[in-house]
């Protein structure tokens, strides 16, 4: 009987400290499971989510339909063209506005994997000079976001960008979303969207 007891408690610490199923946010074949907010460009191509411009040059968001709070998101982007793009957490769109924070894809030298908050305080974190060149341009990158409660972590290709805490992001919700930046030019690669939820 002793035994039984012990092997129950052994199989109940595993199934208490089962790490959670990674999540595949994007199928590699449609937009199922996401918005598109504005009028730019966002379409599946030999497996890649691909933004561009459109011929507004506005601004333009995919966001997901499910909200994600806390969670730790890989995924890869490769910059074409004008690259000023991003990916937003806890985030809420009505139109093209959005409120929630961004985190930096953009030609090199503009702060890729800093944070950003749209219409409120701007920069929280750019990136120091001696990290601008840990973005590969025209090639394939790696980001790495990892938030948790008020604690906001960011990785470009296994490099840490940013490790911050933030009373007002701790205390919001919302949606993953990748942005189209206005004025045009804009197009950027997207692929393996794999999202832990913590």
């Amino acid at each position: 009987m002793k035994y039984c007891i012990a092997f129950c408690l052994i199989i109940g610490v595993f199934a208490f400290v089962a790490p959670t199923k990674t999540i595949n946010l994007f199928n590699g074949k449609n937009l199922k499971g996401w918005k598109i907010y504005g009028t730019e460009k966002w379409y599946v191509e030999n497996g890649e989510l691909i933004c561009e411009s459109g011929l507004d040059k506005k601004y333009g968001y995919l966001a997901t339909e499910k909200f994600y709070k806390n969670f730790d998101l890989t995924l890869d982007f490769k910059e074409e063209a004008n690259g000023n793009s991003g990916v937003f957490f806890r985030s809420t769109i009505e139109g093209t506005k959005v409120s929630g924070w961004q985190v930096e894809v953009a030609p090199p030298n503009h702060d890729t994997g800093g944070v950003y908050e749209s219409y409120g305080r701007g920069w929280l974190v750019q990136i120091p000079d001696e990290k601008e060149t840990i973005l590969k341009p025209d090639d394939w990158n790696t980001l790495r976001i990892r938030v948790e409660g008020d604690h906001v972590q960011t990785y470009l290709n296994g490099t840490e960008m940013v490790d911050m805490h933030d009373e007002k992001i701790g205390q919001a919700d919302g949606s993953i979303a990748l942005q189209i930046h206005d004025g045009g030019g804009i197009k950027v690669r997207w692929r393996n969207f794999k999202l832990q939820p913590l």
